[in-house]
């Protein structure tokens, strides 16, 4: 299991292998060249960005038995996967704040578990999906609720900036089909579920997306969320924990 971080040093970008409590520097993101430059910085939380710059981030909707109960959105599980967008300008990182827009009239968490693409894939079969995630994150699929219920297709109620906090680094070589999913509310657990109760893993999802469209190095895809989805109100923080990944923080602020 090695983790893999995007941060600010010197005022730009840089890619990094964490060791310890150092970031060993890469020449470019790790999916493209895991060769170092041979310098260490000291690993600093506040200097990390999103762990990746997709070109698109796919997402799941009605993934989890329980989630599809309290969306009223379905009665029953959906035949095949819910697949939506979410635009590049949405994503933000773990020091990011998240923008409560005051004309939402709710705007929800929903924490799950993303995947981030290492490889471009097409029509791919399952194994070739599994050698084209690189690996795994947290991420928080933002959503204004009232206008996902009022436009039945979800572009604007998902899309946007600020609506796709993803970090805060990216995890390889772990198991994603059993992994404990929390978030929390100031501190108090909302949402409690495990990646073995969706109903698609990540590797169909993927390979269904891939029958869909070209996926792309860097590239992100999320696999829904479990029950216990929520409104964020100005000064909430929001915080995202999956096994053996680690946690995404976010606080809320007015927009």
């Amino acid at each position: 299991m090695t983790k893999y971080v995007r941060a600010i040093y010197k005022g730009a970008p840089i890619w990094g292998r964490v060791k310890d409590d150092t970031v060993v520097l890469l020449r470019r993101a790790p999916w493209i060249d895991r060769s170092e430059s041979g310098q260490t910085v000291k690993f600093n939380r506040r200097d990390l960005l999103a762990p990746a710059e997709p070109s698109k981030v796919i997402l799941v909707g009605l993934n989890y038995h329980e989630h599809i109960k309290e969306s009223q959105s379905a009665t029953k599980a959906p035949d095949e996967p819910v697949i939506f967008i979410k635009p590049n300008t949405a994503v933000i990182g773990p020091n990011d704040e998240i923008p409560r827009y005051g004309f939402l009239e709710r705007q929800d968490y929903e924490g799950e578990l993303a995947a981030v693409l290492g490889r471009p894939i097409f029509h791919a079969s399952e194994w070739e999906v599994r050698q084209a995630i690189f690996g795994y994150t947290c991420l928080n699929d933002v959503t204004a609720r009232t206008l996902q219920k009022k436009d039945v297709q979800w572009t604007r109620a998902k899309g946007f900036d600020g609506f796709c906090p993803v970090g805060p680094w990216i995890v390889t070589d772990i198991d994603p089909t059993n992994l404990k999913i929390e978030t929390r509310l100031n501190g108090e657990i909302r949402q409690s579920g495990n990646t073995a109760d969706q109903i698609w893993n990540i590797f169909i999802l993927t390979k269904f997306i891939s029958d869909v469209m070209t996926l792309l190095p860097g590239d992100i895809i999320s696999t829904g969320t479990p029950q216990g989805v929520g409104n964020m109100a100005p000064g909430d923080i929001i915080s995202i924990s999956i096994e053996h990944i680690g946690t995404l923080e976010n606080r809320v602020k007015s927009a």
